[in-house]
């Protein structure tokens, strides 16, 4: 046995956005089924430390706005960085993974953890770091490599086993129920399908625009679809913008945990979204998913791979630009809402609507609590 599958003590750190922390679900189920009496911790940013309880092979979480992630807000403040040093090594982790986008470098949160004194640190690397790293994997993957693989083949190279190489999260019964009465609080009857359009992202280059959105639910109102458009606080504007344009939708602005959302995502027969979370929550409990996916990044990354989907873009010469924003109008995005709704009742057709029945019912491939 290796020093890594002796380790009982393993922090893992991604404080990226909530889907990212998602797509670590196969990693960490891999690192505690190999290693079932190690205890797991993640290291997450806030937000991203929602997805916790979504994930049960997780032990623990430290919520942190780490430096190496930050673009341009904290302060400098190297006593904050200490106060992060101090805090893991308070907790004797036995090992560290630092897990990484493909632009991203683990030897930031590498060295971290050497000076916290945590012994073994593994994470996938495109640049010299020294001896930042104990097990340093180069050039292991290509850029197109979907996410969740790259996560996994680092777990791999360490010796841990993979069996399930799927996304699924732990939807609890209560987020079930609570989803329930949100859809009869804003006029849904949770008996009948309906479609979740999400029109938000965190980064406005993904965001398909939102006239079109609100042309697009009134298209699906009008071929019978009831329409729950959905949004965090600030996509108020938004969520608000779809609803105008199609009046009769359905509305949901903030007001669930991240559990009651995937439940709700459960619930629905069709998923609408971009490259964003309701994506690889979709993914995760089985909900057919309709992509509208900007070319800010390339599909083969985090696109879903199990569940029934479509992706919908327009070719443009600037893919992939990684962009937050986009200075030339969106063209990649460049979908009129006929065809998007065309490409959803296409998708419909394919489902057996006494699926999303047993996928609420917790019959699916999400786990249950």
């Amino acid at each position: 046995m290796n020093d890594w599958l002796r380790a009982r003590n393993i922090l893992a750190i991604r404080p990226d956005n909530i889907g990212d922390v998602i797509m670590l679900g196969p990693a960490l189920r891999a690192i505690k089924e190999t290693s079932p009496g190690a205890r797991i911790t993640l290291l997450a940013s806030t937000g991203g430390a929602s997805a916790a309880p979504l994930l049960p092979w997780l032990d623990d979480v430290i919520p942190w706005r780490t430096l190496w992630q930050d673009l341009g807000h904290l302060a400098f403040d190297p006593a904050r960085e200490r106060q992060l040093i101090d805090t893991l090594a308070t907790r004797r982790f036995d090992a560290a993974l630092c897990f990484t986008s493909f632009s991203q470098s683990p030897q930031p949160p590498g060295y971290v953890c050497y000076l916290a004194g945590i012994p073994l640190r593994a994470g996938e690397s495109k640049e010299f770091g020294g001896r930042v790293l104990t097990t340093e994997l180069r050039g292991a993957t290509a850029d197109e490599e979907h996410q969740v693989e790259r996560n996994l083949r680092l777990v791999e190279a360490l010796g841990f086993v993979a069996r399930d190489r799927r996304l699924a999260v732990a939807v609890a019964a209560e987020a079930r129920t609570a989803a329930l009465g949100l859809l009869r609080g804003v006029g849904l009857d949770p008996e009948q399908p309906f479609i979740l359009l999400h029109p938000g992202a965190s980064a406005e280059a993904r965001r398909y625009p939102p006239a079109r959105s609100g042309e697009l639910a009134r298209a699906l109102l009008g071929r019978g679809w009831p329409v729950l458009v959905t949004g965090v606080e600030r996509e108020a504007a938004i969520v608000e913008a779809v609803r105008a344009g199609a009046p009769g939708t359905r509305a949901l602005i903030g007001g669930t945990t991240l559990g009651e959302y995937a439940a709700l995502v459960e619930r629905a027969a069709l998923t609408i979204c971009g490259n964003t979370l309701p994506l690889h929550l979709a993914d995760a409990v089985g909900t057919p998913v309709l992509a509208l996916y900007s070319g800010t990044d390339r599909e083969s990354q985090w696109r879903p791979r199990a569940t029934v989907s479509r992706l919908l873009r327009r070719p443009t010469p600037c893919y992939p630009c990684y962009r937050f924003d986009c200075p030339i109008g969106q063209p990649c995005l460049d979908l009129p809402a006929a065809e998007v709704a065309d490409a959803a009742e296409e998708l419909l057709r394919g489902v057996r609507l006494g699926d999303v029945a047993m996928r609420a019912g917790g019959e699916g491939r999400c786990l249950v609590q």
